[in-house]
């Protein structure tokens, strides 16, 4: 509060007023008189308003207790009043404009009671634009020796004049000679506004790279200070391969010869350097590689085992700045089977079979059999050998901790030795009804493949009905049909010998004559004519009660001697017995030794 006075008046009025752009503005102006006996009869009252760019003022309004005048053709005609309350005037200022920011004077006069002023100064608020922010495009290294631009923020359109400040992740970031300039650029607009532009200048360090830059704008308001924030960047910030790591992308787990390899190599340089390739057995040949970090090897082999090195392509061979992994290629070599291909050997020795194969692993070998498992491990032993362990023999050789890894091997096995005949029975004895054909069966298996002969004692009717060889063995039927006792020897001879198998036929005679009635037949006779008799006599007996029942047949004395003078005479039932020549089939059933009925004897 500001108090001036000339003699006896005194004005009271605010230092300072502040109004935002566009709004209205009061400007009180209280006053009063030492001497109340004094007091005037008239009071004149004057504003004036300093003129901008100079020391002179110039009056916008008058008035007393008889009239209140807005002075003409200044800037405040029209948007100004004045209103009188008491012992106070108050000017108020319509659309407050940015050139309105200046002095007003408030001056009372009371004639001979003297006269006073006061001076208010009037302040203009206008809210900026939001600040934006841009960092730079380009990479910043950190090898510059001075700081280098890294983002640059502007504000417009505020008045006053806004300030800017600048943050590293949320921390202020002040002035540092050699490590952080910052430069500010203040345009003054021809519609009196401000705009301020701001550049930070940094020296980056590696770890800028995740860094977030962001301004701050601070800017008045009436009463307050208000600040608003700009988004954050981010920049790009160049620093040389300091560590550099080589490792094998694929495939997954274990290499094998043929596979493809991809080795990956990568630093912590910015930007991404392309590397060199190389191998420790050969430092001088360098490999090519495919997009600067990656080397393919396809398809590989046992050979491609070795130590792998990457380095930057702007370091020498000597920094110790590179990358380097080991890398084995597992293999296995094609099965190894001793004997080789196939071997010959007699029945009953005895065989060692192995199954080698050479790998960087450890293997696993199992042998097969017509797809069955015979063995496990390198070796396969074969004793007291039969004609069925002739075959092949595959070995397998895997890898357990590479499954994709395998192979195989076998070998044929070939056992010979003399015909050995099918069966247990070498010599076979039958009883067969004469007239009768029978089937003589003989089997044998051998290597060389045995072949079957036939001899006959006597002179018999036989012939070959089954003749069939294949690699186990052959087999022979002979169908003979006997007239006599006979016998049968089969051969079975190849290079290696000869074994027989016998057969003996004996030749039961069928009887043919008619046989006398014997009691045996007889009596089955009598049973039958007895039976039949029983149910001829219970028939008669149900058809006399039935006539009896019916009224038929009376019941008196004379009807029983009816019945009774009826008797059958012994020729009424006649009972033929006759002996009936036997066939040839009936005479086979009641042989002693039984029949049996031969294959073609249906």
């Amino acid at each position: 509060m500001q108090i001036c006075s000339w003699a006896k008046v005194e004005v009271q009025v605010e230092e300072s007023v502040e109004a935002y752009l566009g709004d209205s503005a009061q400007i009180p102006c209280l006053y009063s008189f030492s001497n109340v006996d004094s007091e005037p009869r008239l009071v004149m009252i004057q504003w004036f308003v300093r003129v901008a760019g100079s020391s002179s003022r110039m009056r916008i309004f008058y008035g007393d207790d008889t009239l209140q005048m807005v002075d003409n053709n200044t800037e405040y005609s029209g948007r100004i009043e004045v209103s009188s309350d008491g012992w106070e005037s108050r000017l108020s200022i319509q659309d407050v404009r940015l050139q309105d920011e200046r002095e007003f004077f408030c001056q009372i006069n009371g004639l001979a009671a003297g006269n006073a002023e006061g001076r208010t100064h009037l302040r203009v608020f206008a809210t900026p634009e939001a600040p934006l922010i841009e960092g730079v495009a380009s990479g910043i290294s950190v090898t510059n020796e001075l700081p280098s631009k890294v983002a640059s923020c502007e504000a417009q359109n505020g008045f006053p004049k806004p300030n800017i400040t600048w943050y590293r992740n949320g921390s202020p970031l002040n002035s540092s000679p050699g490590h952080v300039n910052v430069l500010i650029l203040v345009t003054r607009e021809s519609s009196g506004f401000f705009s301020v532009q701001s550049t930070l200048e940094y020296k980056v360090v590696k770890e800028d790279k995740d860094a977030r830059f962001s301004c701050e704008l601070s800017f008045f308001v009436p009463g307050a200070i208000r600040t608003v924030e700009s988004s954050s960047v981010n920049v790009s910030v160049h620093y040389p391969t300091t560590m550099v790591e080589l490792w094998k992308e694929s495939p997954q787990g274990l290499v094998r010869e043929g596979d493809t390899v991809e080795l990956r190599c990568q630093g912590d340089g910015n930007p991404p350097q392309p590397f060199s390739f190389s191998r420790e057995q050969e430092m001088d040949v360098d490999l090519e590689s495919r997009h600067g970090d990656v080397l393919v090897l396809s398809p590989v082999s046992r050979k491609d085992s070795g130590i792998y090195q990457c380095r930057p392509l702007d370091s020498d061979e000597n920094s110790d700045v590179k990358g380097e992994m080991q890398l084995t290629v597992h293999y296995l070599d094609p099965a190894v089977v001793v004997p080789k291909e196939s071997e010959v050997m007699l029945r009953g020795e005895d065989l060692t079979a192995t199954c080698n194969a050479l790998s960087s692993l450890k293997t696993s070998t199992v042998w097969y059999k017509d797809g069955k498992h015979v063995g496990t491990g390198n070796t396969l032993h074969l004793k007291d050998a039969k004609y069925e362990t002739t075959g092949e023999y595959i070995c397998e050789v895997t890898v357990p901790s590479l499954p994709a890894l395998h192979t195989s091997g076998s070998v044929n096995i070939i056992v010979q030795g003399g015909p050995q005949l099918v069966g247990l029975e070498q010599d076979v004895q039958l009883e067969e009804a004469a007239g009768r054909t029978v089937n003589l069966s003989c089997e044998a298996t051998g290597r060389p493949l045995p072949s079957l002969s036939w001899s006959f004692g006597g002179s018999q009717n036989w012939q070959e009905v089954v003749s069939k060889s294949s690699e186990h063995g052959a087999l022979s039927v002979v169908s003979v049909r006997l007239t006599a006792d006979i016998s049968a020897v089969c051969n079975a001879s190849n290079d290696m010998g000869t074994e027989s198998k016998s057969f003996s036929i004996k030749a039961i005679p069928r009887l043919t004559s008619a046989a006398p009635f014997s009691p045996a037949e007889g009596s089955g006779v009598i049973i039958v004519v007895i039976i039949l008799s029983l149910l001829l006599l219970a028939t008669l007996g149900s058809v006399l009660y039935f006539l009896h029942k019916k009224g038929k047949i009376p019941c008196g004395r004379s009807g029983k001697q009816e019945i009774t003078k009826e008797k059958p005479t012994k020729d009424d039932i006649v009972v033929e017995m006759k002996s009936t020549t036997k066939t040839e089939d009936t005479v086979l059933l009641k042989a002693v030794n039984g029949d049996k009925q031969g294959p073609n004897d249906q």
